[in-house]
């Protein structure tokens, strides 16, 4: 199992696993006074944590389903990256996209947190790229009946 630095300045435990299979763990709301979100609001939530990565590892920040089936809420820049190099805190971006306002309590799951690896490609220049059978269908391309 990796290890993760972490540095924890909120008033909350630690993120755990909810289950012995679970990929990410929930991030929680740490403020000194509910945030109320309006529709189509948006707001930076801290969550006084701050991580250290090993390098070839993110952290990818990722809408918690129930608040975005239950409330509309989610997160805006999906998933939102946290690379190794970072030290600051931790902070989620959520968005309300219902027409009801939706107030966010401290301690409240606000998210969840995956880690991932990753690579950095050495771009090569080139004039043509190879042909393929979808070529440069674009969106909906390969769904067309």
């Amino acid at each position: 199992m990796m290890k993760v630095k972490i540095v924890n300045k909120s008033k909350h435990k630690l993120p755990a696993y909810s289950t012995k299979h679970s990929a990410g763990v929930d991030l929680r709301a740490n403020l000194t006074e509910p945030v109320v979100l309006k529709s189509l609001e948006r707001r930076l939530i801290p969550t006084g944590l701050f991580i250290e990565l090993p390098v070839g590892y993110e952290a990818q920040i990722r809408p918690r389903s129930g608040l975005a089936y239950k409330h509309g809420l989610t997160v805006l820049n999906s998933p939102g990256t946290i690379d190794a190099d970072y030290r600051g805190e931790i902070g989620v971006i959520l968005v309300n996209l219902s027409d009801t306002d939706f107030t966010v309590e401290n301690g409240e799951r606000i998210c969840q947190m995956v880690i991932a690896t990753h690579e950095q490609a050495e771009w090569k220049e080139v004039e043509i790229l190879n042909e393929t059978t979808r070529g440069a269908g674009g969106f909906g391309h390969t769904g067309v009946k």
